[in-house]
């Protein structure tokens, strides 16, 4: 999995779950949708993937409308479902993954591959408690401390 272009990170996604795994996804988009990304207008924040009649979509991406569009779309369409692209098996792995109690699929990232494709990376994930959040903190700061205190001698 070779990142071209980043257009969005969703910072969020890795601060409230632990990452178990991460898979790419293709993603179907109208033709101003691709022209927004490009411009970098696209919100991950809240977003998630779920399974319907067995097919993967992405719900409540917000891609903003492109400006220089002819055809204005409602605003509710900037939040449609948008469907995923994944071949059967990996599909099919997901779909057993997600059975499982606690287990969720956020998109961690939105890119452009070498050959322009709009590719999203998937992080089949579990939700991270309270502590586990504290927790993390916390060592992360010892970790700075502990590289200042290494810098200064």
């Amino acid at each position: 999995m070779a990142i071209g272009k980043l257009v969005t990170n969703n910072k969020k996604a890795y601060h409230d779950y632990d990452i178990l795994s991460t898979i790419e996804a293709g993603i179907v988009l109208s033709g101003d949708e691709v022209k927004s990304l490009r411009a970098g207008t696209v919100n991950l924040t809240g977003s998630f993937a779920t399974v319907h009649q067995g097919e993967l979509y992405l719900i409540n991406c917000h891609v903003s409308m492109y400006a220089k569009a002819a055809n204005k779309k409602e605003e509710e369409e900037t939040r449609r479902r948008r469907k995923l692209l994944l071949h059967r098996r990996e599909l099919d792995r997901i779909i057993g993954d997600i059975s499982k109690k606690g287990v969720t699929i956020v998109p961690l990232k939105i890119y452009f591959n070498e050959r322009s494709r709009v590719k999203v990376e998937l992080g089949i994930s579990k939700h991270k408690k309270a502590e586990g959040k504290k927790l993390m903190l916390k060592e992360r700061d010892i970790k700075r401390e502990t590289q200042r205190e290494l810098k200064r001698q």
